[in-house]
Parts: C-alpha cells; structure tokens; sequence
C-alpha cells in the first residue's frame, strides 16, 4: 500500500477534529474574550500509514505526538479563528509530507592517500601541543 503523500493528507484532513480554545499571550480584550486558537487532533493509527512513513511522523511529531497515538497542534498565531485553522492546517499537511519523504542517503566519504598523511601530521601536531601543556618542571 504506497499512498502518495497528497493522498494521506488529504485522508488526514477528513478525519481532523477541531476545538477552538482561548488564545494566551498579548492581544488586549480580544484575547479574553474570543476562542481563537484552534487546536487540531488527528488519529495517526486511523490514517493507515506504512510503518517506516510512521516511525518518520512519530519522530518529526515529537511532543505534538501523544501516548494514545494522536497528533495535536495548536495554532494561535493569528487574530482570527479561519487564520489559525489555516495555520495549523498547513503545518499538519507539511508534517505529513516531510514524514512521506525518503531521507537521503548518506554517501561514504573517500580519503586518498595524502589526504590520510596530512590528517596524521595535523594530529601529531596537535598532540605535541597538548604535550606541552604540563606542569613546568625546573630541571
């Protein structure tokens, strides 16, 4: 089951909940009076994602990724309800899509010859250095 990312977001969007709370932080009266802030739950499990797809969203959640197995993101950034959705909308949508992403393979570095000489010298160097960092004996 290879789902393209646009597919699982968009599996992920319809099976969102949305609870708007009371925003913290400046912003005057509006603040305390207005439930701004959104905060978004999602079922990671529901989704049916592919283990290593999986792993990936567990790893890039982080502390967004509760112990039930739900992803929850708060948004209140902005002054309005719709600005916020949108906000955390699109970074649950981003989070999806890095999760999809394969990372790239690390390729072996190569050292020549004199590559490996000079690193030993610079070593040496850097040993005789230290070396002469004791304590001062008067012979």
């Amino acid at each position: 089951m290879t789902d393209t990312p646009e597919a699982i977001v968009a599996r992920a969007m319809g099976l969102v909940e949305e609870s708007f709370i009371a925003a913290a932080g400046p912003g005057g009266q509006n603040v305390n009076k207005v439930a701004t802030a959104v905060q978004l739950r999602i079922n990671v499990f529901a989704l049916r994602l592919a283990p290593p797809v999986f792993h990936r969203l567990k790893e890039l959640a982080g502390s967004k990724f509760t112990a039930g197995g739900e992803i929850v993101l708060t948004a209140r950034r902005f002054r309005t309800q719709e600005a916020n959705r949108e906000d955390a909308r699109t970074r649950l949508a981003d989070l999806l899509r890095d999760a999809c992403k394969l990372p790239e393979k690390r390729a072996k570095s190569r050292l020549n010859r004199v590559g490996k000489v000079q690193r030993l010298q610079g070593k040496k160097i850097r040993g005789a250095v230290k070396a002469g960092r004791g304590k001062v004996r008067l012979d």
